[in-house]
């Protein structure tokens, strides 16, 4: 282990999705929410399937559309102090293979809890509205964008 070696990164924010294994650790994490949720017994299937994609898009909006700035010290000048991860990523290239990932991955969630949940058109609205508020912050017309000054500062 090399301690107190300086990374080659201004940002390591930027390339912090192109790591090894952190895809795999990424769908592991979901399943392991999806199996503790099974676990309570009181909760049914749909029930469950619901709870794991509200929770899946909220924390994934929460860490990469709410929080700003990166944990490093970076000699980048406060740059991008002002930016959210997503925007970080890949240095704000669009269409990037993390980015599509993290795009497509709520839609096959989505996609997996609209069928378990047999359409039921109360899940289906909370799925979608859940699913919406995760994929129009992650359009390049978005970037940079702050909605009624939200998260501004």
């Amino acid at each position: 282990m090399n301690v107190g070696v300086a990374h080659s990164e201004v940002n390591p924010n930027t390339r912090v999705m192109n790591s090894r294994g952190i895809w795999l650790a990424y769908v592991i994490s979901v399943g392991v929410l999806h199996i503790i949720l099974l676990s309570i017994p009181f909760f049914s299937i749909p029930v469950v399937w619901t709870l794991t994609n509200v929770i899946h898009n909220l924390v994934m909006y929460l860490l990469l559309h709410t929080v700003k700035g990166t944990p490093f010290e970076t000699p980048d000048q406060g740059k991008d102090r002002l930016l959210t991860h997503w925007e970080q990523i890949d240095y704000g290239t669009q269409c990037t293979s993390s980015r599509k990932f993290l795009s497509i991955s709520p839609v096959v969630l989505y996609l997996l809890t609209s069928f378990y949940t047999k359409y039921d058109p109360a899940h289906f609205v909370i799925n979608t509205a859940s699913l919406l508020s995760v994929l129009l912050p992650k359009l390049p017309q978005f970037h940079g964008v702050r909605v009624f000054g939200i998260n501004k500062y």
